[in-house]
């Protein structure tokens, strides 16, 4: 048993974490090269709400949305 969770942690110091690693050691070097796939993320978020409020824009134009006001039966 002891075996298996050696192997585990094998798994994931030696495998898993490998590019993790390699980002801190990148740091050490360079901030900047370190962080570029956290600014590719930030970017691809950014452009996911401009999409998203757009087309709440254009729902909100056609008049598609359903703003009546209701509440639940208990209330």
């Amino acid at each position: 048993m002891k075996d298996f969770f050696l192997a585990i942690e094998d798994l994931f110091v030696n495998v898993l974490f490998a590019p993790f690693d390699a980002l801190a050691v990148l740091e050490l070097d360079n901030w900047w090269s370190a962080n570029v796939l956290s600014w590719v993320f930030v970017a691809i978020a950014m452009v996911a709400f401009v999409y998203w409020m757009l087309q709440l824009k254009e729902h909100s134009k056609n008049k598609e949305e359903d703003k009546s006001v209701t509440s639940h039966s208990y209330l």
